[in-house]
């Protein structure tokens, strides 16, 4: 019986071992692919945001990344920083043009090993552009071009293509790339046999899988979270400057303002922004939060302090923090100075219009008019004494002064000189002068 027992229990074993053999040669032969989308303007957010990406794609052990791409260019340093992170990573990358890749988009897409385009998809039109809207000096531009040859050298690819993309000076007028014009690629032009930045046309992302060899591959979609969407708004170049402006602003404000209000609330606010969305996106470290809590503290010590030496160590202070913070250290100053410009005129603005309603302000500056509609003046008429008779107290050379009933008045004569201890006859008053005449008759003063 125990026997019996024996033999059923290692055959139900034996019976399970083979069933899981199918099952895990199954899991064996799964692939894993991340899909990582890249929309919206490249910029230093965006950077963040692909490099977690990847990470977890490799300590997932997938087998390549496939990059949905849909963008109209964006941050040449942003570019540049998310070009080399393609490079330092070890998995298979596939781009695939969903629509449009260009300016630096285009860029980003030359550094995939695989290149894909749907039938509406479009690469190119990568010149650099100032904020301005005009095109880059000699220096960037030339910088430019360098990365661009060497994105196609780098993934075996044509570069006299890159280079019409990105200067207008090539002449290929077989893909509407005449002298004067960028070079812009349709999906067709891109996969032909002379261009060959195109490993092919497909559809749509299962397609794009079938062809890839990754039709039964298991499929990791990653998105952007709540925090690296904050972090991509702003930590963008166009609206640094704005934050640290609605800062500086607010902070000014809250000075000439009694008690604690929005001004100031509004100031924190955007500081607190500024330097949580460069965390977030990894351009900044703690170190720089650090040195701007320590000038903060420089800038409230010198209220108890002589001689300004701590405020002005600590307006350095902040404003290398937020310098070291963006990551791009020329962008940073220039946006520091817009915010500081524009604080300045804000603080001239208040200070015209409403500096007498501002508690702070009147204590640093004398607001106050003595004018006449107040009821001062600027000195007291005496025509009281208009026609009296006083005496010398000195020569008057012409000015001087005489005694007039014990007191003492300074006055001028109309011109010549009258010794001391004579009589005086009080002529002409103006303002705060007293003109004199010598007196003719010799009798006591009146």
């Amino acid at each position: 019986m125990m026997r019996k027992m024996i033999r059923t229990i290692l055959l139900f074993v034996f019976f399970l071992s083979f069933l899981a053999i199918p099952l895990m040669h199954s899991d064996a032969q799964t692939k894993k692919v991340y899909k990582v989308p890249i929309s919206n303007e490249v910029e230093k957010g965006l950077y963040a945001f692909l490099q977690r990406s990847f990470t977890e794609a490799e300590e997932a052990g997938a087998d390549a990344i496939i990059l949905e791409i849909n963008t109209p260019g964006g941050f040449v340093d942003a570019a540049w920083k998310i070009g080399d992170l393609f490079d330092r990573t070890k998995l298979p990358i596939i781009a695939y043009i969903h629509n449009d890749a260009l300016s630096a988009g285009a860029y980003i897409a030359l550094h995939a090993d695989e290149i894909y385009m749907s039938p509406l998809g479009k690469i190119g039109a990568a010149q650099v552009i100032e904020s301005s809207g005009n095109a880059a000096d000699d220096k960037a531009d030339s910088a430019w071009l360098a990365s661009m040859q060497s994105a196609a050298e780098y993934s075996k690819r044509d570069p006299l293509y890159a280079l019409a993309m990105a200067d207008p000076k090539y002449d290929l007028p077989q893909y509407r790339a005449e002298k004067g014009k960028l070079l812009t690629l349709t999906a067709a032009e891109a996969e032909s046999e002379e261009v060959k930045y195109s490993e092919g046309t497909v559809s749509s992302f299962e397609e794009l899988l079938k062809v890839t060899g990754y039709e039964n591959a298991e499929v990791i979609s990653t998105s952007e979270t709540v925090t690296e969407q904050i972090a991509r708004f702003i930590t963008n170049p166009v609206v640094v400057p704005i934050l640290l402006s609605i800062a500086g602003l607010g902070l000014v404000l809250e000075l000439y303002s009694p008690g604690f209000g929005v001004p100031g609330t509004m100031g924190i606010v955007s500081l607190v922004l500024f330097f949580y969305g460069h965390l977030v996106a990894g351009l900044a470290g703690y170190e720089t939060l650090l040195l701007f809590l320590l000038g903060v503290g420089l800038v409230i010590a010198e209220i108890f302090l002589p001689f300004g030496i701590a405020g002005t160590l600590g307006a350095f202070a902040i404003i290398g923090s937020i310098i070291m913070a963006g990551g791009n250290p020329l962008n940073m100053a220039i946006s520091v100075l817009i915010a500081v410009t524009i604080a300045i005129i804000g603080m001239v603005i208040i200070m015209k219009f409403f500096g007498k309603k501002l508690h702070l302000l009147n204590k640093m500056v004398l607001m106050d008019a003595t004018d006449t509609e107040s009821g001062y003046v600027s000195n007291v008429n005496r025509n009281e004494l208009l026609g009296r008779t006083a005496k010398t107290a000195t020569a008057l050379r012409p000015s001087g002064a005489v005694v007039l009933d014990g007191e003492r008045i300074d006055v001028v004569s109309e011109g010549s000189y009258i010794d001391k201890g004579k009589d005086v006859i009080i002529v002409k008053i103006e303002g705060s002068r007293i003109v004199v005449r010598e007196h003719e008759s010799k009798g006591e003063n009146e």
